[in-house]
């Protein structure tokens, strides 16, 4: 079964939905027992990342997310779910993330000539071609939804890239903790992909 965790962010039902399709069971809970005996845990988000965190902390579920992605199971963020994973962000001065992975969350300058927040599809370009990536073209097209970006990260995690007035890192991997800033639920037949990829590494 895959958790879906809830700690009160928007986006769960379409992420689901996008399983169903795949014919994967998955639950939205926020129930540490059902987290912790789940084959496969996402992590998805929309909203702020302060907000955020102070409501994943009063559901108690900031232990049980990290133990979570401690590299035994399958873990995908999702959009608001990658910045989660990173220490900081610059949406919320003083808010502490959960500091999994290394790197900081950065405002998408608005002096490039483009809208912010970036919204629609953007090619993107692989540094990993395994893992979520597997059988997935270079240059395939993700949907986003962001106003903040992943930068700084450690090379060795870095698994895409975007550009949108700067490079955006939109994706993470290492073994099996990974996390996209896009949203694979809506993404069409790649993004459909990428979640079957995910699935799949519970079954190697």
């Amino acid at each position: 079964m895959i958790a879906i965790i809830d700690y009160g962010a928007g986006n769960l039902q379409s992420v689901k939905k996008a399983l169903d399709y795949l014919g994967c069971q998955s639950e939205i809970t926020y129930d540490e027992k059902k987290i912790n005996a789940a084959s496969h845990i996402i992590l998805p988000g929309v909203g702020s990342f302060g907000d955020a965190m102070d409501s994943l902390r009063k559901r108690g579920l900031e232990s049980v997310i990290k133990n979570a992605a401690n590299g035994e199971r399958p873990f995908l963020g999702i959009c608001l779910g990658l910045q989660l994973l990173f220490p900081e962000s610059e949406e919320s001065e003083g808010a502490e993330g959960l500091g999994i992975f290394s790197g900081k969350i950065e405002k998408i300058p608005s002096d490039r000539g483009l809208k912010v927040p970036h919204m629609g599809w953007n090619s993107v370009t692989l540094k990993q071609k395994d893992g979520i990536f597997k059988d997935i073209p270079d240059e395939s097209y993700f949907y986003f939804v962001h106003s903040y970006y992943l930068n700084g990260a450690e090379s060795g995690a870095v698994a895409a890239t975007t550009q949108y007035g700067v490079e955006i890192q939109c994706a993470v991997q290492s073994g099996n903790l990974c996390a996209v800033q896009f949203h694979p639920e809506k993404s069409s037949s790649a993004g459909l992909k990428l979640l079957k990829n995910f699935i799949e590494k519970g079954e190697q």
